[in-house]
């Protein structure tokens, strides 16, 4: 098949994967930043999650959430690699690797920065829906496969 035999469909489809990948990226970026409207935003309202850090259901309880198990005084890299989105009309499912490392301590020398104290390994698995705003998630999943170090305690 060359470039002039794409038919309208399968460029359609092409789009949609680009879309929910990008999805699965904001989300690792909200995640990182702290930033709960975004990670609102990327949501159907009646959306699901389920983590190591709990479930929850509807947009208010996911940042919920996400802001418990995410704190600011932590310092937290999602990688997000190898996504594979799966099509059927307008709804998908996909599922990604994460690598998420967790930094933190007590103040640190600012020339050293924070040093890594847990890092996973989970597999996340997304369900997506497409609506007016375009795709969002309507369910979230990660299952843990591996981890190095300790997780924190809540003081």
């Amino acid at each position: 098949m060359n470039a002039i035999d794409i038919s309208t469909g399968r460029i359609q489809d092409l789009a949609d994967k680009f879309e929910i990948t990008e999805l699965v990226h904001r989300l690792g970026r909200a995640l990182d930043e702290g930033d709960w409207d975004e990670l609102a935003a990327l949501y159907t309202h009646d959306a699901t999650a389920r983590t190591p850090g709990g479930k929850a259901v509807g947009r208010a309880a996911l940042v919920g959430q996400a802001g418990r198990n995410h704190s600011p005084d932590r310092q937290i890299q999602h990688i997000i690699s190898g996504i594979i989105v799966e099509l059927n009309g307008d709804t998908a499912t996909a599922r990604a690797n994460l690598l998420c490392v967790f930094a933190w301590g007590p103040a640190q020398d600012p020339t050293q920065g924070s040093q890594p104290r847990l890092t996973l390994g989970e597999v996340y698995r997304f369900d997506a829906v497409r609506t007016g705003d375009g795709w969002q998630f309507s369910g979230v999943a990660s299952s843990p496969v591996w981890s190095v170090g300790t997780r924190p305690t809540r003081e």
